[in-house]
């Protein structure tokens, strides 16, 4: 996140004008550090799965799918092909 901080920086841009992608796989409970993190940076359209973490409610899933364009991971193949087809 550094990184594209500071490259944006660079091209005078948001975060969001570069092309980059996150899809967080939930198998660690250190992926919750690394969510809060880039839901604190203001990162948007993060996937987020294979299945959501328990915590995730659904009034919690509606919030954060209405602020931060978060969506869960429906279908790995195809959305990892979604984001090889933005490229």
């Amino acid at each position: 996140m550094v990184v594209a901080i500071e490259l944006s920086k660079a091209l005078n841009c948001t975060i969001h004008d570069l092309p980059l992608h996150f899809a967080i796989s939930w198998f660690e409970q250190k992926a919750v550090c690394v969510l809060l993190a880039l839901l604190h940076l203001k990162v948007q359209n993060i996937k987020l799965g294979p299945s959501l973490p328990a915590f995730i409610t659904p009034n919690v899933l509606n919030y954060l799918v209405d602020k931060y364009k978060l969506s869960p991971i429906t279908n790995p193949g195809l959305d990892l092909k979604s984001f090889v087809n933005r490229v």
